[in-house]
């Protein structure tokens, strides 16, 4: 069978061979377990001193799912409920893992992927005001990606908006942070880690997609949330013995700008696709300058490429066309960016 060139996520490969390097070289020291290590206890300072707050709860945990659970699950009451854009990940791709944990997701929509202050807002008037309040969800914590799922960008105005009603209405703010390199690398983006750490209660930093084998990162702030973290990471299976194998990986990653640098080669790698695209006239479902692209091909287009390229089927746009996905990575080649390129150019 034919092999294909990825370009369906941004998750296909291993990790960077720095980070393997890294292991390999500490594989036989011994060191205490669950997190508590002294690589994990450097990670924990490198990333405090990239927030601007020494004062954060640090805490690693294997993959983006179970920590979006495990956030949830701590920052929530049985009776309250998370407010989410339409296409939060925790929505559409996670199966059901926060009901599975009793709570409900209140669903805003969104454009682009992202929701806005005003519309917070208003579901808490919605429920602070209603007759039978008795008998909903409490809004508490409020979900938002960035990037979003889209690739799109919150704004610093906007991010501020948000974090801004969440204080006024006494709601967490949760930013899920799977690609959030790829984001703090975008031209267009004018945040960083010290902006977010402000305005979010709790975020996570990004491993799996973005150049480690496995991981993400907790940031909390907020002390009511850090407060028996642990031991909900433990319950749900998230506390893991052998934390020197996170701890290690975000210290390779974030101690000397490696991890933008692999986020701006990431979406250099997908503005060489987006030129070409531009060029040859194809629009976009959405517009954005991180890593992930949403073109609209037709289908014939769509069947050629198939041959040489897995990419990701999105929805259908119309009876000759649909919006298909195409993921660059921190490990993306300029050659086969390039080569899909000029097939695209071909093709069309």
């Amino acid at each position: 069978m034919k092999k294909k060139i990825e370009f369906s996520s941004d998750y296909n490969e291993g990790a960077h061979p720095r980070l393997l390097d890294k292991l390999i070289e500490t594989n036989m020291v011994q060191t205490h377990g669950y997190g508590s290590d002294p690589y994990c206890e450097e990670a924990y300072e490198v990333i405090k001193k990239l927030c601007g707050n020494k004062d954060l709860d640090i805490h690693m945990i294997v993959g983006g799912t179970l920590t979006n659970l495990i956030v949830i699950k701590a920052a929530l009451r049985p009776h309250q409920c998370v407010l989410s854009p339409s296409n939060g990940h925790i929505h559409v791709q996670e199966t059901g893992s926060i009901e599975a944990t009793g709570h409900k997701i209140s669903i805003l929509s969104g454009k682009d992927g992202k929701i806005t202050a005003s519309q917070i807002d208003e579901a808490c008037n919605e429920y602070w005001n209603n007759e039978g309040i008795v008998h909903l969800t409490q809004p508490k914590l409020v979900y938002i990606t960035h990037p979003t799922e889209f690739g799109t960008l919150y704004k610093k105005a906007e991010l501020q908006a948000i974090s801004d009603v969440c204080k006024k209405r006494n709601l967490y703010l949760y930013m899920d942070g799977a690609r959030l390199g790829y984001g703090l690398a975008a031209k267009e983006n004018d945040t960083d880690l010290k902006f977010i750490t402000e305005c979010c209660d709790v975020f996570y930093i990004g491993g799996n997609k973005q150049g480690a084998l496995f991981g993400e990162a907790v940031v909390i702030r907020n002390k009511t949330i850090a407060e028996d973290f642990r031991p909900i990471m433990k319950q749900c299976g998230g506390l893991l013995a052998k934390g020197r194998l996170l701890g290690i990986q975000f210290t390779e990653l974030l101690k000397d700008g490696l991890y933008l640098e692999l986020s701006v080669h990431a979406n250099k790698m997908a503005e060489i696709i987006r030129s070409s695209l531009k060029r040859i006239g194809i629009k976009f479902f959405v517009e954005n300058t991180t890593n992930l692209l949403f073109p609209i091909l037709p289908d014939s287009i769509l069947e050629e490429l198939s041959k040489d390229y897995s990419l990701t089927y999105y929805k259908r746009w119309d009876e000759k066309s649909s919006v298909i996905r195409i993921a660059t990575s921190w490990a993306t080649t300029e050659e086969n960016a390039n080569k899909l390129a000029a097939d695209l150019e071909k093709f069309c």
